[in-house]
């Protein structure tokens, strides 16, 4: 891993130096199928793969153990130093791109800031690269424009000649202090629709994020702050605008397009019902009930992905193939196995490998059956080992 982002980062190098000697990267000594799926990339199908740097880039620390505050000082020829609440950003951040809306092209090196790439001459060579002032601005301006629904400069930045009044000391002392306040996460949201064999669609946010394990960025990407708040509302409650309900109307063209990222193979009625539907039952919804030993096990552990939930074989051994004497503690399931059947495999008692079924003892015994006579000697259920 640690070779391969290394490669990565030095293909960016080299794409990045030729670019800004105006060449041509198609000249460069790299493969075409590391960026093209197909043999001839063409204008209007390039068919081009997700970019590796998403992949490849670094686990970056939680909101709570960045720096709080951060001074943007390097373009100061008007207007005083950016205090940026660096820590507030992220926690906002947490619930669309993360970290990656900024910190952008950062492998597993270093984390980058940003005059690393953007350079601070507004006049270059290379103006495939936004200049530092641009990409500062491009960074800000998106949200802050729906926010505040103004752009002044003066909402950012204190020019130089009225800063009489203007404290690094104090407004960095200010801004360490704040957090953004807790948000409040929806249990069931019902939408109500035009669609004529099923009006209503019942989400249970909990189900996709505890249940399903998905992130919150797999269905938030891109969303920003307007998205649940307005600048220009104020709420009932103590916290103003933080007191808002979650809008949960969206355009009709933007109805599925999250949903798709997983459902796009189901029936409608998957989702849609005219009444409200129960949140996620394993059983309901596939027909096997989970046993005591799956049910508080991750969906990962069988499905692999948190996005394909394609049917799965049902039987034991299409998961628990590798289970042998050594590989597995019988004591999990509640049973000691004594001296005599410690030793030996699992399919002497356990037919077919099946686990879900009673086990048998006739394979060795003609007298004798299962949990009549035991293999060995219960554990008291306080002394269960946790299965998870």
């Amino acid at each position: 891993m640690k070779n391969l982002s290394h490669l990565l980062l030095s293909l960016t190098l080299i794409i990045s130096a030729n670019y800004s000697q105006n060449q041509d990267h198609t000249k460069l000594d790299i493969n075409c199928k590391t960026c093209h799926a197909c043999e001839v990339p063409t204008k209007g199908d390039p068919c081009l793969l997700a970019c590796p740097r998403f992949s490849m880039t670094r686990e970056y620390p939680s909101s709570e153990e960045i720096t709080n505050v951060i001074i943007m000082d390097k373009l100061t020829d008007k207007y005083t130093p950016v205090v940026f609440s660096h820590k507030l950003h992220a926690q906002m951040s947490e619930m669309t791109g993360g970290c990656l809306g900024c910190h952008h092209y950062n492998t597993l090196g270093p984390i980058l800031s940003c005059n690393a790439c953007h350079s601070e001459e507004r006049h270059r060579e290379n103006i495939r690269v936004p200049d530092l002032k641009a990409a500062y601005h491009q960074k800000c301006l998106s949200c802050h424009r729906q926010w505040s629904r103004q752009t002044e400069c003066v909402s950012c930045h204190i020019k130089k000649d009225e800063s009489e009044n203007f404290s690094l000391t104090k407004i960095e002392s200010e801004l360490k202090t704040k957090s953004h306040p807790p948000v409040k996460v929806p249990g069931k949201i019902v939408y109500q629709t035009d669609y004529k064999k099923g009006n209503l669609v019942t989400f249970y946010h909990n189900d996709h994020t505890k249940t399903f394990n998905l992130d919150c960025v797999n269905c938030h990407i891109n969303e920003n702050c307007i998205r649940c708040h307005d600048a220009e509302k104020t709420g009932d409650g103590n916290n103003g605008f933080y007191d808002l309900p979650i809008k949960i109307s969206l355009p009709k063209e933007e109805q599925h397009n999250k949903c798709f990222n997983c459902h796009e193979n189901d029936k409608c009625s998957h989702c849609h019902s005219g009444k409200e539907k129960k949140s996620f039952n394993h059983k309901d919804k596939t027909g096997w009930a989970l046993s005591k030993y799956h049910q508080n096990l991750s969906c990962l552990k069988c499905h692999r992905t948190k996005t394909d939930y394609s049917g799965i074989k049902q039987s034991c051994n299409s998961c628990h193939f590798d289970w042998n004497i050594e590989s597995f503690e019988h004591k999990i399931t509640g049973l000691i196995l004594d001296e005599t059947h410690l030793e030996i495999d699992c399919e002497d008692c356990h037919t077919g490998r099946d686990f879900s079924i009673k086990p048998v003892c006739k394979n060795c015994h003609d007298d004798k059956s299962f949990p009549k006579d035991l293999p060995g000697k219960r554990l008291k259920k306080t002394n269960q080992p946790n299965q998870d």
